[in-house]
């Protein structure tokens, strides 16, 4: 568990039953009432970008997430997109 206080760009955090990036976080103390942190979250499923404010000292999940660079060759390539065609039960013109 982390407060709003330990939130840094890049961060991945859980909320609403998904998973985000804080792609931006501001704190801010007005003059008057309490503190609050506003956020831009970016979900990692569907890489919608949304704008939420957080309470200070407010507590959310922290999750590890591992980024790993990763490569697809071509032959697996012209392997999916034949398996799609047979799926679709119709013929698409590829050319190679």
């Amino acid at each position: 568990m982390a407060n709003t206080a330990d939130f840094r760009n890049g961060m991945v955090i859980e909320f609403n039953d998904d998973l985000y990036t804080i792609v931006q976080f501001q704190h801010v103390k007005p003059g008057k009432g309490p503190a609050f942190v506003r956020t831009k979250l970016r979900s990692i499923k569907t890489g919608r970008v949304i704008d939420n404010t957080f309470s200070s000292g407010t507590k959310v999940n922290m999750a590890r997430v591992e980024r790993r660079p990763t490569s697809i060759s071509i032959k697996m390539i012209w392997a999916i997109i034949s398996c799609i065609q047979k799926h679709m039960n119709r013929s698409m013109s590829l050319k190679r």
